[in-house]
């Protein structure tokens, strides 16, 4: 039997100067920035890879620089804790940080609906919020719990603080949606892959997608945003954008209706269909989508995906 590669570490030992005073300080800073995780004093661990590896160079090289000592080692766990262990205290850590982000996010989406608090306040706030949550993301090494939850209230929150009165872009006639661009945020999951597939199977075999960041995206002609603030197609109501694109279209296909309604309680967790083939279908899109980083080929697997589901329930359906 093949043997698994053991999870790489490093470690990073220092011993700083009592002057100047600031500068342990700024070290410590600086580690928890870089979400390294504490073992001893003094002694800071993190997983290897090519972006720690460097910035855990430079803390080295820093401490060094004000007459301090440091050493930094690649190392594996043989003894005393197990690296399932050690990936559990960075969860942990990270876990810590999104419960606190959750809140803050929780009250702001709560407070769009008062208006004593002008547009440029509430924007404000919620850049404030992005910038923390991706800090956090950043060194959210191995997937803590409540990082989805926070994704989906921040999405909440965009939608309702860039579509006012949920009232999204017009819809291009049916006539009109071939040839275009398709364009959606960066960092698809079920509801952009899903819409991604029924574009690409059901109105433009050879459908360019592009993804962007939101925060720099500037609309041009021809382009159809979907799953994105003032898209042209986007959540509406309770819909999220698969229902909504597919209601367009007005297409008479039970297996799609289907697909919809799983879709459907996958992205907004709110069991409105419980579908036996929902939480399936589930755990292989999150399974793909820790699979891959890139959108396109999270776009590509899950659309095997679901075109295996869609001919499973046109079976079912006839």
């Amino acid at each position: 039997m093949p043997q698994v590669k053991a999870q790489a570490w490093l470690l990073l030992l220092h011993q700083i100067p009592p002057n100047p005073p600031y500068f342990r300080a700024k070290v410590l800073r600086r580690l928890n920035q870089l979400g390294a995780l504490a073992i001893k004093n003094s002694a800071y661990v993190l997983p290897e890879t090519d972006e720690t590896l460097e910035d855990a160079q430079w803390v080295r090289s820093e401490i060094e620089q004000e007459g301090g000592e440091a050493w930094l080692f690649r190392t594996e766990i043989l003894g005393g804790i197990s690296s399932d262990a050690l990936r559990e205290a960075f969860r942990e850590s990270r876990s810590k940080e999104y419960k606190q982000l959750i809140h803050i996010a929780k009250e702001l989406l709560h407070s769009l609906g008062q208006e004593t608090l002008d547009a440029g306040h509430h924007e404000s706030e919620r850049r404030k919020l992005k910038r923390r949550f991706d800090e956090v993301r950043a060194i959210d090494f191995f997937e803590a719990p409540g990082r989805e939850e926070l994704e989906t209230i921040m999405e909440a929150i965009d939608r309702k603080l860039h579509t006012p009165a949920l009232q999204s872009a017009a819809k291009p006639g049916l006539n009109d949606l071939s040839g275009k661009t398709w364009v959606t945020r960066r960092g698809v999951k079920v509801d952009r892959i899903s819409t991604a597939w029924f574009i690409r199977r059901f109105i433009d075999a050879g459908a360019t997608l592009r993804f962007v960041d939101p925060d720099q995206y500037a609309h041009t002609e021809g382009e159809i945003r979907f799953d994105m603030f003032e898209g042209e197609f986007t959540h509406e109501g309770d819909l999220c954008t698969f229902e909504a694109l597919l209601r367009h279209l007005k297409m008479k296909d039970a297996a799609l209706d289907a697909m919809a309604e799983i879709v459907h309680d996958i992205d907004l967790k709110d069991e409105k269909y419980q579908r036996p083939e929902t939480m399936g279908i589930s755990a292989m899109i999150s399974g793909l989508i820790a699979l891959h980083s890139s959108d396109e080929q999270r776009i590509e697997e899950g659309s095997r995906l679901l075109d295996a589901a869609y001919a499973a329930l046109r079976r079912s359906s006839t």
